[in-house]
This record gives structure tokens, sequence and C-alpha cells, in this order.
């Protein structure tokens, strides 16, 4: 017997550097993660929340993995930094590249939207016909509504069908009353 045991996966690092997962995988991992959640709802609306919740539990982890690897245990505090965060830093761990477009709706200050064209997430999933309202996305916007919450950023976010996919993030009031406060220091 070798005096030398391999190190345990609680003794390595988590800093150490990425691994990659190959498409083809995360592809046929997804897609039973969605086919497993259709069947036991009876709606798309049900689905939707379904692969939300499921999105929260991966949000909540990748919190702590990408505050630990890129911030150094830095936490944000203002609003747009966070928003940052999500689109570059959470999306490049995600899916390895920064999401498209982060936008501000004009008629509600507490209102974002995060815009995809060709979101990984759905590039494999075929979707019926007569339910071509299901945006298999959904489990992004957990993800994302994960993060936020975690962070301190109270947000609901939601899926949507326009310029490919958009993530529409509504924060509380509290949010955005913080974020002035913090403003006028």
């Amino acid at each position: 017997m070798s005096s030398k045991q391999r190190p345990s996966i609680l003794d390595k690092s988590l800093s150490r550097g990425r691994t990659e997962v190959s498409v083809a995988a995360f592809a046929l991992l997804f897609s039973e993660l969605v086919q497993y959640s259709h069947n036991r709802v009876s709606s798309v609306n049900e689905l939707h929340n379904k692969l939300s919740e499921l999105g929260q539990r991966v949000g909540v982890r990748m919190v702590e993995i990408l505050f630990v690897r890129e911030r150094n245990y830095k936490r944000e505090t203002k609003l747009l930094n966070i928003l940052l965060f999500v689109k570059e830093t959470l999306w490049k761990s995600l899916f390895g590249k920064n999401a498209d477009k982060l936008d501000r709706a004009t008629d509600d200050e507490r209102t974002y939207y995060l815009i995809e064209k060709e979101p990984l997430i759905n590039k494999y999933i075929s979707v019926p016909r007569d339910k071509s309202s299901i945006n298999c996305a959904a489990f992004v916007a957990g993800i994302i509504e994960a993060v936020l919450n975690s962070t301190g950023f109270p947000a609901k976010v939601t899926a949507l069908w326009h310029k490919g996919t958009t993530f529409m993030i509504k924060f509380d009031d509290a949010v955005l009353a913080r974020d002035k406060q913090l403003e006028g220091r």
C-alpha cells in the first residue's frame, strides 16, 4: 500500500480553476430535467415555476462559489454592480460568455431586462407546437433570482420570449431606496 493517498475532494481549493462540461452532456442532463418536470405538472405556468424552483437551488450554490473564486469574498452593495455581476461573472461561469445586453425599463425604475439572443439552455430543447409558450430559460431565471435574493437584492425574475430570451428582473422597492441612500453618501 502506498503512503501517499489521493487528496479528497474536500481538500481541494475552490479557487483552483474551472472545469468544463461538454455541451452534449449538459444538453442530455437538462433535457431529462425538463422531461421529469414536465411529467409532474399540468400547465405551462406550473412547468415554468418548477424549472425556476430548480434553478434557484443552483443559484444559491453559485453565489458562494463565485464570491469565493472571483470576488475574494467581497459582496456587492450597489444595484448596478450586482446586475453587472450577473451579466458578466455569473453568465461567464454558466455559459462561457457575457450575456448579450442589459437594459433598464423606461416606464419602471424597478425593472431591468437581461437579454440573451440565443440561450444555450433552449438550444437543445424541442418544444411541441401546442406548447410553444414553454420557455425552459425559466430555469436560468430561477438561478438569477436566487443570486439576487441571496446577495440582498430581493427581486422576481421571469423569462420571456422577446429578442431571443429576455429575463425581466423586477426589484423590491427597498432595493431602490437603499441604492439611492448609498448614492447620497
